[in-house]
C-alpha cells in the first residue's frame, strides 16, 4: 500500500500554557488568530483560517523533566515583505524579539519572538508553501 497524500500539511498545533489569558491575549490580539471554540475555562481553540492553535492550562509544572517540550511552532507569511512589518508590529508591542529578520539560504524569510509563556514563534516567508498555497 502507498503512503496515503497528505493534504494540508501540519494544521493544528497544541500548548500547555501557564498563563492562558496571557497567551491567549497574545495570539489573538497580537497575531490576528480567532476563538475557534471555548469547550472551559482551561481551553480555548483559536484559528486564523487554515489552522488550529489549542491552548490548554497547564496543571503541572511545565519546567519539570516529564513535561513534553516543543523547539517553536511557526506562522506562513504570503509575501517576504510581510516578516519585517511583522518585526517591527510586535517590537511595538513589547514582545520578547529572539532574532532579527533575516534571510535563509533556501529564500525563506523568517524570525523568533516569544510568547508570554516563552513558546518560541516563528513569523516565516516561504517561497515553496507560497507556491503550494497559490496552487
Amino acid at each position: 500500500m502507498n503512503r496515503p497524500q497528505m493534504s494540508y500539511g501540519l494544521r493544528h498545533v497544541a500548548l500547555y500554557v501557564r498563563d492562558l489569558p496571557a497567551c491567549e491575549r497574545f495570539y489573538v490580539d497580537l497575531l490576528g488568530m480567532k476563538v475557534e471554540w471555548r469547550p472551559d475555562d482551561n481551553n480555548v481553540y483559536l484559528s486564523s483560517g487554515g489552522d488550529n492553535l489549542a491552548l490548554h492550562q497547564s496543571a503541572h509544572d511545565l519546567c519539570d523533566e516529564a513535561g513534553q517540550r516543543l523547539d517553536h511552532i511557526g506562522f506562513f507569511l504570503g509575501r517576504e515583505e510581510l516578516v519585517d512589518e511583522w518585526f517591527r508590529w510586535l517590537a511595538d508591542h513589547d514582545v520578547p524579539l529572539r532574532t532579527e529578520p533575516r534571510t535563509h539560504r533556501d529564500g525563506a524569510r523568517s524570525f523568533y519572538c516569544s510568547d508570554p509563556d516563552g513558546a518560541q514563534v516563528q513569523i516565516i516567508y516561504h517561497p515553496p508553501v507560497r507556491a503550494w498555497e497559490e496552487k
